[in-house]
């Protein structure tokens, strides 16, 4: 299990989750699913662990695994491999659980891997292209592009808590 430390923003101002402008240098922890690199707001990882056997529910939607007993909290885990129609998934030694704390409830997400955490200036955000009705893109933050790579920047509160997935209700309680 490998534990992240949670990094310091270097503005009060920015906020990837509630799609305020990126001002200064914002972090973001990178991760792969399939060919494409995806990048969320490191003040939402909790930890990060390989990925081991799940408890699984009953009638419960194809991309939510299971659950699992961490520390004590029973906490879904979700593959975002089938989520995005991205293929089979693989379990391997690289894939890896994100456990996230996500408007106050921890939720863990399976990715193919993670590479590195990556600091974005506002420059380097762009906004996410436009795609009409054909895909829904409200829950991305933008386009972060940094030399040769360019991550799909992910708001994970508007995801988790978007109508298909809704593991985050608007009237959600917090805990800890």
């Amino acid at each position: 299990m490998i534990f992240l430390k949670k990094l310091d923003m270097t503005s009060e101002n920015n906020s990837a989750s509630t799609g305020t402008p990126i001002e200064t240098g914002m972090e973001f922890l990178a991760f792969t699913l399939g060919q494409e690199e995806y990048g969320l707001d490191i003040q939402t990882v909790r930890e990060l662990r390989s990925y081991d056997t799940v408890t699984r529910m009953a009638n419960a939607p194809k991309f939510i695994k299971g659950v699992i007993n961490l520390r004590g909290s029973i906490v879904p885990i979700i593959d975002m491999r089938i989520k995005f129609n991205l293929g089979a998934p693989a379990y391997d030694q690289f894939t890896v659980v994100i456990i996230l704390n996500v408007a106050g409830r921890v939720i863990g997400m399976v990715v193919d891997s993670v590479s590195d955490v990556i600091t974005l200036t506002a420059e380097q955000v762009k906004p996410p292209p436009p795609m009409g009705t054909a895909l829904d893109t409200d829950y991305l933050v933008g386009m972060g592009v940094l030399d040769d790579r360019m991550l799909i920047l992910v708001d994970i509160d508007r995801l988790m808590s978007s109508a298909d997935i809704g593991l985050i209700g608007k009237n959600s309680k917090t805990a800890a």
